[in-house]
């Protein structure tokens, strides 16, 4: 399952839900996230590093 949330004045932020299924049936839940600058100001494009909050 993915999830997309605007943060106000900062970033779109994605996470991911996967469930692992081994081969004896267990199943592990592990999550991932990635955030997405929206601002312009990021020196890590695509991704947010903060800067739209000010000075780094």
């Amino acid at each position: 399952m993915a999830k997309v949330n605007l943060i106000e004045n900062g970033p779109l932020v994605v996470v991911v839900e996967m469930t692992i299924t081994h081969e004896d049936r267990t199943t592990d839940v592990k999550d991932t996230r990635a955030s997405f600058c929206r601002c312009g100001k990021s020196e890590n494009m695509p991704f947010c590093n903060g800067a739209h909050k000010g000075e780094l």
